[in-house]
């Protein structure tokens, strides 16, 4: 019996060995049954695409914006968490401008020589960081069509404040040189023009901040790698202390504004 035992357990062990070292020859119909199953895969996703699913792991966009209280320039990286999900990372620079703001110009020889905003006390610009979140509420439907996104987000903003300087003489004289309002109203100086951009940014206060924003945005870029976008929605300030922009006009903290923004980019 033991020996009979013995020949089935050296039967067994030998015929494993031998299927192990000769593996089964797949057969065609396997392979086409294989290829067969990678090629629903693939059109599950191109349907998905068309359907509005973004099916990507991250993106990156530039914006163009233009707020009602000034404009600026915005640069984004998300990262997609699920196919209708991603979280958003942002970074802004704006300049803000005030409502009572205007600009007058002098004409010398029928050119426009130069330009200054009367009472203008500072220029205000920021620098945003931020995180959020993008959420697809309404898919494109086909590749044609438009994809609706709900945007949250919020963060920190240093905002600088720097002077604006104007061109002035005192009267009964021909020497020109810097003031700032409210100065030069109440010294009745004579005004020869502003002093420009790269004036004023060694005497630049530091204001820190906190910012938070909420927008829809709509995507009608052809594929769903291309990012192709308008975003509109409303964006509140705080800063940690006044913000002068006009003499005689009440400083504010708290700024709260509505904006557009053209947004350009790709998904990978």
């Amino acid at each position: 019996m033991k020996k009979i035992v013995l020949l089935l357990l050296t039967g067994i062990i030998a015929t494993t060995l031998w299927a192990q070292d000769n593996p089964t020859p797949k057969s065609p119909t396997d392979k086409k049954d294989k290829k067969a199953a990678k090629r629903e895969r693939i059109n599950a996703l191109l349907k998905q695409e068309e359907e509005g699913e973004i099916i990507f792991n991250k993106q990156s966009a530039f914006g163009i914006k233009i707020a009602s209280d000034g404009y600026g320039l915005s640069y984004e990286i998300g990262r997609f968490k699920s196919p209708r999900v991603a979280t958003i990372f942002q970074l802004e620079l704006n300049e803000k401008k005030h409502p009572k703001e205007k600009r007058y110009s002098w004409v010398s020889g029928g050119f426009n020589t130069n330009t200054v905003i009367f009472g203008k006390t500072n220029n205000f610009y920021q620098l945003k960081l931020g995180a959020g979140q993008q959420r697809i509420i309404g898919g494109k439907g086909n590749k044609n069509g438009v994809a609706v996104m709900a945007i949250y987000a919020g963060g920190i903003s240093a905002g600088l404040q720097k002077p604006y300087y104007v061109k002035v003489v005192k009267q009964n004289s021909d020497s020109i040189f810097r003031s700032t309002y409210p100065e030069i109203a109440e010294k009745q100086y004579a005004v020869v023009g502003a002093s420009g951009f790269t004036v004023g940014w060694g005497d630049v206060k530091f204001k820190p901040g906190l910012h938070a924003k909420a927008a829809l945005r709509f995507d009608w870029g052809r594929f769903n790698e291309t990012l192709t976008a308008i975003e509109a929605g409303v964006n509140a300030e705080y800063y940690t202390s006044k913000i002068s922009q006009m003499a005689y006009v009440k400083e504010k903290q708290f700024f709260f504004n509505a904006y557009v923004t053209i947004l350009f980019g790709r998904r990978k």
